[in-house]
């Protein structure tokens, strides 16, 4: 892939509108040797061999971070590789992604770590582990977090299950702020949420699937609050689904406690509904919630309670999604859809979105000094290049994941991803990936 070979002389994205955490400009990006050199109303003279990527009609902004990605390697790569996962994510825009640690074996040491930066290095976008907090996400020992934070992970979580112990999660939380890491949280109660497959409401009665009650997310998230209060750690709270959890949230940073808080674009974008089709792809966890619940999933981003939209790209093979909906694996493809999710369902300015999409969860995952900076001289060039007004639909025989268990087949969507520029090389153009 072009990525793999050397820098272009100089790549110039011409004739797109700016859009970063600065402001909105209209301007030329010229970058060289893997950064930018100038941002000027029009670049006229460049080098011979110079890489001209069209911008007309689009927004140049930094790069997608996404604070949740399942790469499900090592251990499970007939559902998705490192390799595989990353072109989806570049095809989406992001050009860093958070692989989360539910890996076999699980992302719990050094030797794992490594492992996953080795593979990752030559990506179509920047892959950084995430740590698990307990030893094989078992909830009874903690994980080496310093020999992991060594290496330069700042995010651990358990992702999958929740830290059950409240007394080791304070021990967890007390050990990160002493590494300066962050901690993410599955918040979900095992004892309730046990045996349930969609949320418990009124269409789990009517279709007599088991349910799992919103009070399962919510107790964790309760517990945990009153954890990151009572220890002044950071804490992240993963892919929160219902009214009450955001509600809490939005009670904790007002009376100032650090927390910051994510969303998945499959909860403001579909309903418990869904599952009247007994369509496995429906199946997620957290489950798809009320429309109530999505009403306030989508006012918490536009007030700002919410921090990050997280893509929890979750891919499974066919035979572990063609099953009865009780026996399947939960979890819904993300990537490649999540930002024109966001531009085609949210009524938000295309500013706010980036904010949640590219800067807020790059300092959130520590990543701040390389991608979802300014568009500015001196910068690394991890950018993207968004044609707002494409139309397209969704078609998952498409995707670049080895996986096809995408819940918006056959959806229009509007707002498409036409470049992706990683450490200055085109590694998507017009939309397709660069070999």
């Amino acid at each position: 892939m072009l990525r793999n070979q050397r820098h272009p002389v100089a790549v110039v994205i011409r004739g797109g509108r700016i859009v970063d955490q600065t402001g909105t400009r209209q301007a030329d990006v010229l970058i060289m040797d893997g950064r930018i050199t100038s941002v000027t109303t029009k670049v006229s003279s460049v080098p011979a061999g110079t890489v001209v990527l069209d911008a007309a009609g689009c927004i140049v902004a930094p790069g997608l971070v996404d604070l949740h990605t399942h790469l499900r390697e090592p251990g499970r790569e007939e559902a998705e590789t490192i390799d595989s996962g990353s072109r989806a994510a570049a095809l989406g825009g992001y050009t860093a992604v958070v692989a989360m640690p539910n890996t076999e074996p699980a992302i719990d040491s050094a030797a794992v770590v490594r492992q996953v930066f080795h593979l990752g290095a030559d990506s179509c976008c920047d892959v950084h582990p995430a740590g698990a907090i307990t030893l094989g996400r078992e909830g009874r020992r903690l994980a080496p977090m310093a020999e992991m934070a060594a290496l330069g992970v700042r995010v651990f979580t358990d992702d999958g299950a929740g830290v059950q112990d409240a007394r080791l999660m304070r021990r967890a939380l007390e050990y990160a702020s002493a590494l300066g890491v962050t901690l993410a949280q599955h918040c979900e109660d095992a004892s309730l949420a046990g045996g349930g497959h969609m949320h418990e409401g009124e269409w789990s009665s009517r279709l007599g699937i088991p349910g799992q009650p919103a009070e399962a997310e919510e107790l964790m998230v309760m517990r945990d609050l009153a954890l990151a209060r009572l220890t002044g750690s950071r804490l992240h709270f993963l892919h929160l689904s219902t009214a009450g959890s955001l509600a809490m949230v939005r009670g904790a940073k007002s009376s100032g406690l650090g927390v910051t808080a994510e969303v998945a674009p499959h909860h403001f974008t579909l309903t418990d509904a869904e599952c009247a089709s007994y369509n496995p792809v429906f199946k997620v966890n957290p489950p798809l919630r009320t429309e109530e619940d999505v009403e306030a999933v989508k006012a918490a981003l536009a007030e700002g309670t919410v921090d990050a939209i997280a893509t929890d790209h979750a891919p499974h093979t066919q035979e572990s999604k063609e099953v009865p909906f009780d026996q399947a694996l939960p979890g819904m493809l993300g990537l490649e859809t999540a930002l024109a999710l966001a531009l085609t369902e949210l009524d938000l300015p295309i500013e706010q979105i980036l904010a949640l999409m590219s800067w807020q969860p790059a300092r959130i995952a520590g990543l701040e000094d390389t991608h979802g900076g300014p568009v500015a001289s001196g910068r690394t060039a991890n950018l993207c290049v968004i044609d707002p007004a494409e139309t397209w639909i969704v078609d998952p025989a498409s995707s670049a994941s080895r996986s096809r268990n995408n819940p918006y087949s056959g959806r229009k969507l509007t707002g498409r991803v036409r470049h992706t520029i990683l450490r200055g090389k085109p590694v998507v153009v017009n939309g397709e990936p660069q070999r």
